[in-house]
């Protein structure tokens, strides 16, 4: 079996991000328990850290991924139109970029 035919490549996609996900929100969960966080001072120094900050784009990335195999199956799957269809996942694509770029753009400029 290749992992790049018959839908190996999306499933490892939305396992992998689904994992980081996880120990993610777990992590930042734990950090938060252990040193709270006051204000908006507070949460840009702490966003502001390079670890986090690299921990926290990795983590918009891979929400993004798994949205997007997630939307991207249950159209393939419900929308019929091959036009609607095709609309839907560029205007989905168009956002998810969007979406990446803003947030590279806020975390950058927390350096």
């Amino acid at each position: 079996m290749s992992v790049g035919g018959g839908g190996v490549r999306p499933w490892v996609v939305q396992r992998v991000s689904a994992v980081y996900l996880g120990f993610y929100v777990i992590a930042f969960a734990a950090t938060l328990m252990l040193s709270p966080v006051v204000d908006f001072v507070d949460w840009r120094e702490r966003l502001s850290q390079p670890g986090i900050n690299v921990a926290t784009l990795l983590f918009v990335f891979a929400l993004l991924a798994h949205a997007w195999v997630g939307l991207r199956d249950v159209i393939m799957d419900y929308v019929h139109s091959a036009a609607l269809r095709f609309g839907l996942l560029s205007a989905i694509a168009i956002y998810f970029s969007a979406m990446a770029v803003w947030a590279m753009r806020i975390l950058a400029g927390l350096w």
